[in-house]
């Protein structure tokens, strides 16, 4: 651990997450004269603004650099900051606003993770239909191998998380609180699961805790760390459809999964897919052709169930369709049905015998014998 390893972790404590005016002057001062200026009594940089210095300073007395950094060491985490080569650099796409540093914890780096990462977000009071949709998306995204990045939260986030876990796939939890505090308190055991298979992350130090200004700020984070994200279900006003718009800001693919359109749990993915340059989907296929590799990642085209008469040509099918199903006809009847020629029926009818369409009858008659034709059930 370097020296702009301990500046940048004492500036995660003094800042709040998304603070582009901190950003902007890590971008032209660095964070040891940041943190110098901070920690004196002289007037900010001019890339602060109008900020209020004492916004700063009055968590200057706070745990040290040192200690987070020995607290989430002893969690088997790490601290990663921009240049590491552990750092995910599709965050820097955040430009002022990306985090001061990283604090993970758990065996896969956040880098390895979402190299090959889809967001899945949606309601915090997900319905029956979200979870099951949101599990099997899940499962099928860990299944070709992708990580499923969310929020931890109740609802569409926890089934996502599970989801991934149960199909054996990776998945990061991107929290609005420290990596040591449990948030929300229902899912200790779930995040305590992810620690130890996944990736537990959040650019606030250990022993934070969350507010809904954080959870807003996280959204970005998520949206950043993944090629695409997905909303299952959300209503109207709803954090999900931030992290939507946080993609799509960034270039990343926007989805979504339409649910009942009487649900309000549904309203606003409805509403977000009547936007531009957001896609509909409904499986993990069809989400993987829009985040993965052009012309190589493309889902199967769904197709109803294949009948054999749907190969048939036009005049076939005419011929078909006048051989009734419950009783025998004649040729003749046929053809005047069909309103096709006589030599024309009679070939139809040799195709479809051979095709098991249609059954021949031979009765015999004082005038001979009598051809008939009846309609093969076909399932």
């Amino acid at each position: 651990m370097n020296e702009e390893h301990i500046a940048r972790a004492a500036l995660a404590r003094l800042a709040e997450p998304g603070d582009t005016a901190m950003g902007a002057a890590l971008r032209v001062h660095g964070p040891h004269e940041v943190l110098r200026v901070l920690q004196s009594d002289g007037p900010l940089p001019p890339e602060f603004r109008r900020r209020d210095p004492a916004g700063y300073r009055v968590r200057l007395g706070g745990p040290s650099a040192a200690d987070d950094l020995a607290t989430v060491a002893r969690l088997g985490g790490r601290f990663v900051i921009p240049g590491d080569r552990h750092w995910p650099t599709q965050l820097d796409d955040l430009g002022d606003a990306r985090p001061i540093g990283l604090w993970e914890r758990g065996p896969v780096p956040v880098r390895h993770a979402a190299l090959r990462s889809v967001a899945v977000v949606g309601s915090r009071a997900g319905t029956d239909y979200g979870t099951y949709v949101t599990d099997e998306l899940a499962r099928g995204l860990a299944g070709a191998r992708w990580s499923v990045v969310s929020g931890g939260a109740y609802g569409i986030d926890g089934a996502a998380h599970r989801g991934s876990l149960a199909g054996g796939g990776t998945t990061v939890a991107v929290l609005a609180c420290g990596v040591d505090v449990v948030y929300p308190r229902g899912h200790d055991r779930l995040l305590a699961r992810i620690g130890e298979t996944g990736t537990l992350v959040s650019e606030l130090p250990p022993g934070c805790s969350p507010s809904r200004v954080r959870f807003v700020e996280r959204n970005r984070v998520i949206a950043a760390l993944s090629r695409g994200t997905v909303v299952v279900e959300a209503a109207l006003r709803s954090g999900a459809l931030i992290t939507a718009r946080r993609a799509r800001d960034l270039g990343r693919s926007v989805i979504g999964i339409p649910g009942p359109v009487t649900a309000p749990q549904s309203a606003g993915v409805h509403q977000l897919l009547r936007e531009e340059d957001t896609y509909l989907v409904t499986s993990a296929a069809e989400v993987i052709e829009h985040v993965g590799l052009i012309g190589e990642d493309l889902a199967p085209r769904p197709s109803g169930p294949t009948r054999i008469w749907d190969q048939l040509p036009p005049e076939a099918t005419r011929v078909w369709e006048a051989v009734p199903p419950n009783r025998s006809v004649d040729a003749e009847t046929i053809a005047r049905d069909a309103g096709a020629a006589a030599q024309t029926v009679a070939a139809c009818l040799a195709d479809l015998e051979a095709g098991g369409l249609v059954t021949r009858e031979t009765t015999s008659t004082e005038q001979g014998e009598q051809r008939t034709w009846r309609r093969t059930t076909v399932n």
